[in-house]
């Protein structure tokens, strides 16, 4: 990270203004180096008997140099080492026979150092090309330069941004970040930053806190502050017989199964990084992390995690200051996390996901079992849902001090939406104490189903053309006195194709996720 001696470098001349930084992304953004860098990157796979092709964009757009050429090693067998320093080698050629500004860009760097509004580059690059590209705009532009040398992780994670902020003396909130690839625009929305996306090569849709133009041609001061100021925030809540403030935080808790990882679709980790910022999720109970996602998600986000063996995982905004349960639980079974809000109030929740064979929605629908039948084959869920009650036992215990969730894919219906049999499992959770916080918050199962399985199945995946059932078999499940529902929903976003023509979906899994909202007063015992 460089500082610049420039006239507006102090952080506090323009305290009031409500948009303090605008803050650049470099290769594609300020200058015409996307291209540059796909070709040099498109030069030295051709060298190696490879060719680019659409999928790589994630892999090669936005990225450092490193994570390139470790996806052309793996792919070529090639040394890691030699084909970084080719990269490094064609891209600077590149760069120096000619750095051609973006349309619009040297213009509205003149005009925000007009309007006494700070600027930084932060980029993916290595130190020696942003150099290179500094020099040609003018060192005079950017109080601040942030490279892929200089933070531990690079783009998406938020550590640029948060540098560059951290640099300025500024709060992400009152930046605006501008950003031309979906890698970018993830690391920028992870800090907290308003983005203006102006595509180069890949197309980014519009979303909160997202603005999309052409170029920056049109572009002005007066622009950018807007985005600041018309910024969606959410509206605050009346709830006049809740706690007073000191004594109540709200905690939003989800639950997801991300499908294989999210690998059916394109992408998918950017979609599933976009869909946890914008859900407000301050807490993910995971299942079909496909060993890596709880690590990778946590990492771009920088929030804390737990992965547990190669199927669950959780991450949280707060830390976690506990690991509960058995390292590598199995591919079915439960993980458990003690988070820490606060110096006076923590919370514990257990992440779960029960085998889905025999699956009783199939064998009602389809098979025309009776009630009886149906209960008998939930032996094997029920089973592990009392496993994983005994393991919690200790925390459902201490549940009024230290409220308990349980979340998670529990592949079978709930007692409290279906008279067709018992469906047992559910109910052992109720009777170990445990309230399903989707209910609480919509009674009637006939007006509010709350189904979860599936977006993207609407016939049977057979090809027999059959209707496939619809139920609700994810949950977020609560017990302690300090636990109040304030909302709970699904949540699937655009509209999914049917299997099997997922791979472009914007929402990334054959599960809908549930986010529950929950007020926390001051638990019995603590301070």
């Amino acid at each position: 990270m460089t500082p610049h001696t420039t006239p507006d470098s102090h952080p506090s001349r323009h305290p009031q203004q409500p948009l303090q930084a605008v803050l650049f992304d470099m290769d594609g953004t300020l200058v015409d180096t996307e291209r540059l860098w796909w070709d040099a990157v498109e030069h030295v796979a051709a060298g190696l008997g490879r060719s680019l092709t659409e999928a790589d964009e994630d892999d090669v757009l936005g990225r450092p140099v490193e994570h390139t050429a470790e996806m052309l090693s793996r792919a070529t067998g090639a040394p890691f080492a030699e084909v970084a320093a080719d990269l490094h080698r064609e891209f600077a050629v590149r760069v120096r026979s000619g750095v051609v500004a973006r349309p619009g860009a040297l213009r509205l760097l003149d005009a925000l150092a007009a309007d006494g509004v700070r600027t930084a580059l932060v980029t993916a690059s290595p130190r020696a090309i942003a150099d290179l590209v500094v020099e040609a705009l003018g060192t005079g532009r950017f109080a601040v330069t942030v490279t892929a040398d200089d933070t531990p992780r690079t783009k998406p994670a938020p550590d640029p941004y948060l540098a560059a902020c951290q640099a300025l003396g500024v709060q992400p909130a009152s930046c605006v970040a501008v950003e031309d690839t979906r890698t970018g625009v993830s690391s920028a929305e992870a800090a907290g930053c308003t983005v203006l996306a102006v595509p180069s090569l890949a197309p980014i849709a519009a979303a909160p806190g997202r603005t999309v133009r052409e170029s920056l041609e049109d572009v002005t001061p007066a622009g950018l502050r807007d985005m600041i100021t018309t910024r969606e925030a959410p509206e605050p809540s009346d709830h006049s017989d809740l706690p007073e403030p000191s004594d109540l935080r709200e905690l939003r808790v989800m639950s997801w199964n991300l499908w294989y990882g999210g690998t059916k679709v394109r992408h998918h980790r950017e979609k599933q990084l976009k869909i946890i910022l914008e859900s407000g999720a301050d807490v993910v109970g995971l299942q079909e992390t496909y060993s890596t996602a709880a690590r990778e998600l946590a990492e771009a986000l920088g929030w804390a995690y737990h992965q547990a063996g190669e199927n669950l995982g959780v991450i949280s905004r707060y830390p976690i200051t506990d690991r509960l349960g058995a390292a590598d639980p199995g591919f079915y079974g439960a993980t458990g996390v003690r988070v820490t809000l606060g110096a006076d109030q923590d919370v514990v929740l257990w992440s779960a996901h029960l085998d889905y064979t025999p699956y009783g929605p199939y064998e009602a629908s389809f098979d025309g079992l009776a009630g009886p039948e149906l209960a008998a084959h939930e032996s094997g869920r029920l089973g592990q849902v009392r496993e994983i009650l005994a393991a919690m036992a200790p925390d459902l215990t201490a549940r009024d001090t230290t409220p308990v969730l349980l979340v998670g894919d529990f592949n079978a219906p709930s007692h409290l939406d279906r008279e067709d049999a018992e469906w047992p499992v559910t109910r052992a959770a109720e009777e170990a104490g445990l309230r399903d916080s989707y209910r609480e918050a919509h009674p009637d199962p006939v007006r509010s189903p709350g189904h979860t399985w599936s977006p993207v199945h609407s016939e049977h995946e057979d090809g027999s053309g059959r209707p496939e059932p619809q139920d609700r078999i994810d949950y977020v499940l609560c017990a302690g006195a300090g636990l109040r529902v304030l909302d709970s929903r699904t949540l699937v976003t655009g509209t999914p194709r049917p299997w099997p023509d997922v791979e472009d979906n914007d929402w990334p899994s054959d599960h809908a996720a549930v986010i529950t909202t929950f007020s926390l007063g001051r638990a019995a015992g603590s301070g």
